[in-house]
């Protein structure tokens, strides 16, 4: 009989915080908002995050090694194009897909993960954030409440 083991939740949790943001500009716009308000170094990273269902979705991401501290800046839409060649009234015409990263904020368009170990960085980073005059809206988003966590894991 083979032992099973299995690894503890709380052995790969890692404390970040995530920050929803609204905002109508493309990502790479919001990004270099994003490291002239935060002081950060936000680069495109070589590969997209790619879910196999769910589509592709690029990533920005800079390591504070200053402050300890992860920053990983990533859109949650995605839109794919598909030819359909079935028989139907409009065959060969493209159809458009809208792929979420995380599903359950459909109308949040970025995500901003902060992986740290300090306490109370969030709201001093939320602030700073909510000053950028292209972002309609940012807040704090419960990670741990997320049905579709395990996206966020880059």
């Amino acid at each position: 009989m083979a032992a099973i083991h299995k690894i503890s939740e709380d052995f790969y949790e890692e404390t970040f915080t995530l920050i929803a943001l609204h905002s109508s500009i493309e990502d790479f716009m919001l990004v270099y908002a994003l490291n002239s308000c935060l002081k950060t170094k936000l680069k495109r990273s070589v590969n997209d995050l790619d879910l196999s269902q769910s589509g592709s979705f690029p990533i920005f991401d800079w390591r504070d090694e200053v402050n300890d501290r992860n920053y990983t800046f990533v859109s949650n839409n995605d839109v794919k194009e598909e030819v359909s060649s079935v028989g139907n009234l409009f065959q060969d015409q493209p159809t458009f897909t809208k792929y979420h990263l995380v599903p359950e904020y459909k109308d949040v368009d970025y995500f901003l993960k902060i992986e740290h170990d300090e306490l109370d960085v969030e709201e001093t980073i939320l602030k700073s954030v909510l000053t950028i005059p292209k972002v309609i809206t940012a807040y704090l988003v419960d990670a741990s409440k997320l049905k579709s966590k395990n996206n966020l894991i880059f």
